[in-house]
């Protein structure tokens, strides 16, 4: 039976970002090699690099240096980015808010984001949340989804989590939780029934 219904947020629950081309123009540099260094730099990120940091490793790919100030005005712009949900799947979330379900947030997303996303009234929907940022290990890593399994205070079986990477998917398997690959809010009312 399954007590927790577990989303991913970024391409499940909001929209792809839009920020990059206004995070390389405030860094000052050409959207394309900006883009590349945003993502190669990512995951470390996720895992819970501090923003100055990451900006920096990414200012370094392309030639640009980063100070402080810098860097927290690309963190406010990123997280902006990342904050458009997707109206499918905030109608989802409320229906099943408002039906009594336990609702869960797993993301790998950086430590700024996590704080954001906490203080936002939409955030009171889920009972638990939980950050790669914050515990320094990401998805599909095995340990990420044990740390949520605790934090539930749940088994595998108890849970089903949505994704939209395949890779975690298979790495919520791989510890035996059911999880299904998104495929947008339509589908997962299907598999949830």
């Amino acid at each position: 039976m399954t007590n927790w219904i577990v989303f991913d947020y970024g391409e499940v629950l909001s929209t792809r970002t839009t920020a990059v081309p206004k995070l390389a123009a405030t860094m000052g540099v050409a959207v394309e090699p900006f883009e590349a260094a945003y993502w190669a730099e990512r995951e470390a990120y996720d895992r819970g690099l501090a923003d100055l940091e990451y900006w920096t490793a990414v200012g370094a790919r392309v030639g640009a240096k980063v100070d402080e100030a810098l860097s927290d005005e690309l963190t406010g712009i990123d997280v902006a980015g990342w904050s458009n949900f997707a109206p499918s799947s905030l109608e989802l979330l409320e229906s099943l808010s408002e039906a009594g379900a336990n609702l869960a947030l797993l993301s790998n997303a950086p430590v700024a984001f996590g704080r954001w996303v906490r203080a936002q009234d939409w955030a009171r929907m889920f009972r638990e949340t939980l950050f790669s940022g914050d515990v320094h290990c990401a998805k599909p890593d095995p340990e990420i989804f044990r740390l949520l399994l605790e934090k539930l205070g749940a088994e595998p079986a108890d849970c089903l989590f949505f994704d939209d990477r395949q890779s975690n998917v298979d790495g919520a398997r791989a510890v035996g939780i059911q999880a299904h690959l998104w495929d947008g809010a339509e589908a997962a009312r299907a598999a949830l029934d």
